[in-house]
């Protein structure tokens, strides 16, 4: 839609699909928006989730308790030991098992009637816990070798010698140490964002079609739209999924290389 078009009439209707869609105003006129909101509830649902599989503690575990064993074994024993290793990897567990957790929650806000937000298509939220991850791994592998000797484990490559090392040390420091949180965060973000907007634009459309549109075939077109949304929608769920277990299995595997006696 163009602002020629608009002044002309040429156009009508409900504006087209775009990134100010993520622009939520303050709730009630405050500076406090929805995103704010549903990533405090997240953290509220999480902890309150949790104590409730906990607190039987039963031998033979009910529902609720198979449910959250399951989920930490699956982050425990799938990811975190599989990627860490078997003598260092509890000390990681519970950092790694509430970033699945907190991902995975904030993603699937994007499937909830009503709510219907990925708090995590907002750039600030995968920015803060890529650089938290970012602190943590580099932390690991300073506490194990000293600061020095860590940074010449992530940047001078293992058997590597002379004239070549002006080359890779500075590529190599640029990789593990300044873009890892950047392509964190842009993996996270770009996919929850580009999700939403895609069901955004075809639900839009459907009802723009459906309901503002007289010719049968542009009904026709709108109802598709809608099934395409609805679709789209399911395969959402799936990769909100995919979207957590990636950002916690690539933070436990930069652990892993951190605090590795080998670069």
């Amino acid at each position: 839609m163009t602002l020629a078009s608009i002044a002309f009439g040429a156009v009508t209707g409900p504006p087209s699909p775009g990134p100010s869609d993520f622009d939520l105003p303050g709730i009630a006129g405050s500076a406090v928006t929805k995103p704010m909101v549903l990533v405090a509830l997240s953290v509220v649902i999480i902890v309150a989730l949790f104590y409730a599989m906990a607190r039987p503690a039963a031998v033979v575990p009910g529902r609720m308790q198979f449910a959250g064993e399951l989920v930490y074994g699956f982050v425990r024993n799938g990811i975190a030991r599989e990627n860490i290793g078997s003598h260092d990897f509890q000390k990681y567990v519970p950092f790694l098992f509430s970033l699945f957790l907190f991902v995975l929650v904030n993603n699937f806000y994007g499937i909830i009637p009503v709510i219907q937000f990925p708090t995590m298509s907002h750039i600030g939220y995968p920015l803060a816990i890529a650089v938290l991850s970012w602190l943590v791994y580099n932390g690991a592998g300073i506490a194990k070798k000293g600061f020095f000797g860590y940074l010449k484990h992530e940047t001078v490559p293992a058997g590597m010698k002379g004239p070549i090392l002006l080359l890779l040390v500075p590529l190599e420091f640029l990789s593990n140490i300044l873009l890892r949180p950047v392509t964190l965060t842009l993996r996270l973000f770009a996919t929850m964002f580009a999700g939403h907007l895609l069901v955004i634009l075809f639900a839009l459309g459907g009802e723009y079609l459906l309901l503002h549109s007289d010719p049968v075939l542009n009904k026709v077109a709108g109802v598709f739209s809608v099934v395409l949304a609805i679709g789209i929608s399911f395969l959402e769920i799936l990769i909100m999924f995919l979207q957590a277990y990636v950002f916690t299995l690539l933070t436990s595997m930069y652990i892993s290389e951190a605090i590795a006696d080998e670069h």
